[in-house]
């Protein structure tokens, strides 16, 4: 065949990717039994597009029809700016800092696709960034690229968890990763410092609990229960990734210039709580604080408010 795990490999760590993996396109048996379970449970919250396309999630010949493989692939966006957040001002995760990386990564995946075709025009792919039905984690293990820490996030021996992960389904067959294996040992670090206690056990997260779901995805108030345990975060949050060992040893700088780019690392709650629409889709353009909406940021920055026990006054 034309195209082999080195070509692969070497183009895509042209375009700045900095993990690549392959698996055997087999079905996810054991993996779906376990995301039924914990969609049975409630925990995935308010996300009911979880609960669809469960086929495609097992097998992604459903996606891709004659799948032999998937290539998972993954790019360090750490940036190790830190935060010097005031009272007045909500904190954001740092995969929010710059523009959103979907856009950058379609991009090269795009560009690689294209390669790899003009390669071998019978190579044939479909490929994702954590927007379908796709359990892209999952498949990075299988890969080899890292672990699923106690946090439910993938861990890289030599570069921590701080990783965007693509998926690029193939028909094409390749040699093959061993699924990297688990080191988080007895660790609980992650466990422990959820101020939320949304890490209900090991690997099992509850999104009802979550101050990412909380701040992001969720669509309806937060819970009073959670006033006073926030520190401030109002889009995302960062807490079992800074505590992790792995990042606090193996953690780097990453190499993307994309993701050094800082727009919205602290937030002014005062100005998010006055600001209209228009100012909202200029202020955030190209951002994943998007998904939020203004009312989903407006909801967070009151919330934070509230739970400072006092008005936050003008700077």
């Amino acid at each position: 065949m034309l195209i082999n795990n080195y070509t692969v490999i070497e183009l895509a760590k042209e375009l700045g990717f900095d993990l690549i993996g392959f698996s055997k396109a087999a079905e996810l048996d054991y993996e779906i039994e376990t995301l039924e379970d914990w969609l049975s449970k409630g925990y995935n919250a308010g996300m009911k597009y979880m609960e669809r396309n469960i086929d495609k999630r097992k097998d992604v010949s459903k996606i891709l029809p004659g799948a032999q493989s998937v290539i998972s692939l993954a790019i360090n966006y750490f940036n190790n700016e830190e935060f010097f957040c005031s009272p007045q001002h909500g904190k954001v995760s740092r995969y929010a800092w710059g523009t959103d990386y979907h856009y950058i990564i379609w991009d090269k995946l795009k560009i690689l696709e294209s390669k790899l075709k003009k390669i071998d025009p019978n190579f044939v792919s479909k490929f994702y960034v954590d927007t379908g039905p796709v359990m892209d984690k999952v498949w990075a293990v299988k890969s080899g690229l890292g672990w699923m820490g106690k946090h439910s996030n993938l861990i890289s021996r030599v570069m921590g968890s701080w990783l965007f992960i693509a998926d690029i389904i193939t028909n094409y067959g390749f040699e093959y990763n061993e699924p990297a294996s688990d080191l988080c040992g007895t660790c609980t670090a992650c466990i422990e410092a959820c101020p939320t206690d949304a890490i209900i056990d090991n690997y099992l997260i509850d999104s009802n609990r979550c101050i990412s779901y909380l701040t992001i995805e969720n669509k309806g108030d937060i819970p009073d229960e959670f006033k006073g345990k926030f520190e401030n975060w109002i889009f995302g949050c960062d807490i079992c990734q800074d505590v992790c060992p792995w990042n606090k040893k193996f953690s780097r700088q990453t190499k993307e210039k994309e993701f050094l780019e800082i727009k919205n690392k602290e937030l002014p709650l005062k100005e998010i709580l006055e600001m209209n629409r228009e100012e909202f889709k200029t202020k955030f353009k190209d951002s994943p604080i998007t998904r939020a909406k203004l009312n989903g940021l407006q909801r967070n920055a009151k919330f934070l408010i509230d739970s400072s026990s006092g008005e936050i006054s003008g700077e």
